[in-house]
């Protein structure tokens, strides 16, 4: 291709883009407006008006390229092609919608907008007789189906878990874990605006070995304090430590309270002795990112709003 003709061919992609990054746009709002308004009959209606005209548009976008790619080179000829370009850089418009509805990341709105005329400018090229720019073509085909397809929704899953991963971690002083009771594990975890409440359950179905309940809130007093007035099915005491142990005989619960840091940890069970509970709240530590990451993945925590 001699430096005339590819000048001719760059304008002629140019023209193709700019005219579609400005009419794809403005007919989509036209929809919008139309489907709002005025429902299936404005649709009509606009698709009626706006159609005709982008293939006009985009027929005159081609007439540069008569000497340069066969189907432009009549006025009959140049419709048709017009007709080809928009089907198949519209199809590359949906999939891209289809891409973003995916959450998948395609820059700033002016951006967007610039990115509507690339399919049409790219199925034009297809229609230029030089392998050079065909295969230019085929690359940005290769690089948009590999963006949408691949890279662009591992980036979104990636964003949406660190998202995720934020909002609980958004009050991470409550966020405290201890290690699981022999022959149990985390059944459930729930991240509350003020608290943190892990459920422990046994591994087994039909174990005997019940159910173990965490929750670490803010302190409201100094230390731990037996309610008032007292509940006379309760036995509740405060040791010199400022631990709380309170028993409820039936059904039989075991409930041991106690300060960590600024928070309040609490305990109980109804299998579980004290001793038990206690090397449960000897072991709490900071929920660590993998902990949170196998709760998350394995559907095991939720959070509450």
């Amino acid at each position: 291709m001699n430096s005339g003709k590819g000048a001719l061919t760059a304008l002629h992609l140019f023209l193709v883009w700019a005219v579609m990054a400005a009419v794809v746009p403005t007919l989509g709002v036209g929809l919008l407006f139309a489907a709002w308004d005025g429902g299936a009959g404005g649709l009509v209606g606009v698709l009626a008006l706006g159609l005709p005209l982008t293939v006009g548009l985009l027929a005159t976008a081609g007439i540069p390229a008569r000497t340069v790619v066969p189907l432009c080179a009549s006025v009959r000829q140049r419709f048709g092609w017009a007709a080809l370009v928009f089907v198949l850089g519209t199809l590359g418009v949906l999939a891209g919608l289809a891409a973003y509805d995916r959450d998948v990341p395609l820059g700033s709105a002016s951006t967007r907008l610039a990115l509507t005329g690339v399919p049409y400018a790219v199925a034009a090229a297809f229609f230029v007789p030089n392998r050079w720019v065909r295969a230019g073509a085929m690359a940005a085909l290769a690089t948009a189906v590999a963006y949408g397809g691949f890279a662009g929704p591992a980036q979104a899953r990636e964003r949406r878990h660190d998202a995720q991963i934020a909002r609980y971690r958004e009050h991470p002083q409550l966020l405290y874990l201890g290690d699981a009771p022999p022959g149990m594990r985390v059944s459930h975890a729930q991240v509350e605006p003020a608290g943190f409440i892990v459920d422990y359950r046994p591994l087994r179905e039909g174990s005997d070995l019940g159910y173990v309940g965490l929750v670490v809130r803010s302190g409201l007093t100094p230390t731990p304090q037996c309610p008032e007035p007292a509940d006379e099915a309760v036995s509740c005491t405060v040791d010199a430590n400022g631990e709380m142990r309170a028993v409820r005989d039936s059904p039989r619960l075991v409930t041991l309270t106690r300060r960590h840091g600024n928070e309040e940890v609490e305990v109980s069970s109804q299998a579980l002795d004290e001793s038990g509970l206690r090397r449960l709240l000897d072991t709490l530590h900071p929920l660590s990112d993998t902990e949170l990451e196998t709760l998350i993945r394995e559907k095991r925590i939720s959070h509450v709003f």
